[in-house]
């Protein structure tokens, strides 16, 4: 199955980066869901939070200000002015 190349980043550093199944963020018109093999979109993000699904099930959450994504053939750029993690957990944990 495929997977998602995704990188997060800051202003002033790489948040994260890697292999994911899924990654949902917060959109200027409402939260957005990513999953391999999405049509390409370039969204204006809001502050909320990131939330990341890397391919071991865990669940990464970091909480923005505003930025924005971009995905293309599965790869997901997520870039934001700052970043703050807001923890991870287990899959069914969020």
């Amino acid at each position: 199955m495929a997977n998602l190349e995704v990188d997060l980043v800051a202003a002033d550093r790489s948040v994260w980066s890697g292999e994911a199944r899924m990654v949902s963020a917060p959109a200027a018109d409402g939260e957005i869901g990513i999953l391999p093999g999405h049509s390409p979109v370039l969204t204006v993000l809001r502050p909320g939070t990131v939330r990341i699904t890397p391919v071991d099930g865990t669940v990464r959450a970091v909480r923005i200000d505003a930025g924005f994504m971009s995905v293309d053939t599965n790869r997901v750029t997520v870039v934001v002015d700052t970043a703050e993690d807001a923890g991870s957990g287990s899959a069914g944990a969020r």
